[in-house]
């Protein structure tokens, strides 16, 4: 099997590559720079496009893959510009939609729980798409998109709905990056929300496990939400991570606001992830 990924140098990237070099898929990295792939796997094919300047025989470039793991985008971790719909949004509904006319049968591509909105509690793939924030928005657009393009070329398509994850490498803004950057100042504290709100998290590891899974399964999912179904309280996140690798620090509750971009307690609904995975 040929597969594919965009985006194979950032965070979730370097993991997705990873996961795909231990199975026997011939895998073509498609990035914008070379830079963060040192560590990739000599058999592993490379070539750099960008989705701005988009060339016409990119699906012949990405050695014509049976399947494309799309997790790609630019603008990230600002949710709140425009740029999402203004720049992002038109650049990547043109890029997919010249990979499937060119022949692309199976799609993935990554979506985001902020297409829920401002919905609590526990969120099936199911309800309605009520984004506030550009990203969120730019993102439910796509998968609109490519719904109806689906109806003109006929492909597979998984929504792989991402919520929260943590781990290695991962933007200097994330909690997980933060808290370990005080410890290694060696801060007495560290400074964050109330910490009550309930989120849904998974380790990056198992993240890319359950999307390269639904890749190889190679039919039309729809959306799938990939979460742990298991809401937990930021504090108690923190607390385990400080725990597990036993740091030494205090947390400081309450120093910052609660974000004003999503409700205080939702997490995933994993039973359609489930079913898809049932071998």
């Amino acid at each position: 099997m040929k597969i594919a990924v965009t985006g194979a140098s950032g965070f979730v990237g370097r993991y997705v590559v990873a996961e795909l070099d231990s199975l026997e898929v011939t895998t073509t990295l498609v990035v914008r720079s070379l830079i963060n792939l040192s560590t990739s796997s000599p058999k592993n094919n490379i070539v750099k496009i960008d989705l701005d300047n988009l060339p016409l025989n990119s699906y012949e470039l990405m050695n014509s893959p049976d399947v494309l793991i799309h997790l790609a985008w630019d603008g990230l971790p600002n949710y709140k510009s425009i740029h999402h719909f203004q720049d992002v949004l038109p650049n990547q509904f043109k890029f997919l939609k010249t990979i499937i006319e060119s022949g692309l049968k199976n799609l993935i591509v990554t979506g985001t729980c902020f297409e829920y909105g401002m919905q609590s509690g526990s969120l099936r793939e199911d309800l309605q798409t009520q984004p506030i924030n550009p990203y969120g928005f730019a993102k439910n657009v796509l998968r609109c998109q490519l719904e109806y393009l689906q109806q003109v070329n006929p492909f597979n398509l998984t929504w792989a709905r991402l919520f929260y994850m943590y781990g290695e490498g991962q933007a200097e803004t994330s909690l997980f990056t933060q808290i370990r950057r005080s410890v290694e100042r060696k801060d007495n504290i560290f400074n964050m929300s109330g910490g009550e709100q309930l989120r849904d998290y998974l380790s990056v590891q198992e993240v890319v496990k359950y999307i390269v899974a639904l890749a190889m399964t190679k039919r039309d999912n729809g959306v799938v939400n990939i979460c742990s179904g298991t809401p937990i309280s930021v504090r108690r996140l923190v607390e385990k991570w400080i725990r597990e690798n036993n740091w030494f620090i205090d947390i400081n509750l309450g120093y910052y606001p609660y974000p004003d971009y999503e409700p205080m307690a939702f997490w995933g609904n994993r039973q359609k992830l489930d079913k898809c995975l049932e071998v």
